[in-house]
């Protein structure tokens, strides 16, 4: 059995998750959408409302589970005996980023990483962007999945 951990903060989940979410579906039996948890990190949405939307946008898909976690990831992945992490990557900043990390998790724990590209219409969308159109009344909802509703627009 392939299972993959697709950890983030998803603060909130946007297009661009969904598309690596949806895309990465044939490839593994399950996945598992972690929400990592940062004191020291400013979050717009509650650890409740980020699981909330992800559970909403993938509530018709039995292969992927939303769970929470603090720690390393490559923890979490020997505790859910998941084989891979899953990454999305949009330019080639991401990749480098996200390249020094899989290098350090494979020597740590021999955790491979997948990365999948974005796709094109999709791949100027990150959740800081998002936060930053909501904060300033933009039309944030051609950047994320229904699922995700602001608090004052329930």
């Amino acid at each position: 059995m392939r299972k993959a951990i697709f950890p983030g903060s998803f603060d909130p989940i946007t297009l661009g998750h969904i598309d690596i979410i949806e895309r990465s579906l044939p490839l593994f039996d399950e996945i598992i959408i972690a929400i990592g948890v940062n004191a020291d990190k400013k979050y717009m949405f509650t650890l409740e409302e980020r699981k909330k939307f992800i559970e909403e946008a993938f509530k018709y898909e039995d292969k992927i589970s939303v769970i929470t976690y603090e720690g390393l990831t490559t923890d979490l992945c020997k505790k859910m005996e998941a084989d891979f992490i899953l990454r999305g990557l949009r330019n080639p900043a991401d990749f480098e980023f996200e390249k020094a990390i899989a290098h350090t998790n494979k020597l740590l724990s021999k955790i491979d990483t997948v990365f999948l590209l974005t796709a094109a219409n999709t791949s100027f969308i990150s959740s800081s962007i998002v936060r930053d159109v909501i904060r300033n009344g933009g039309n944030y909802k051609v950047l994320v999945p229904p699922s995700v509703i602001v608090k004052n627009e329930k």
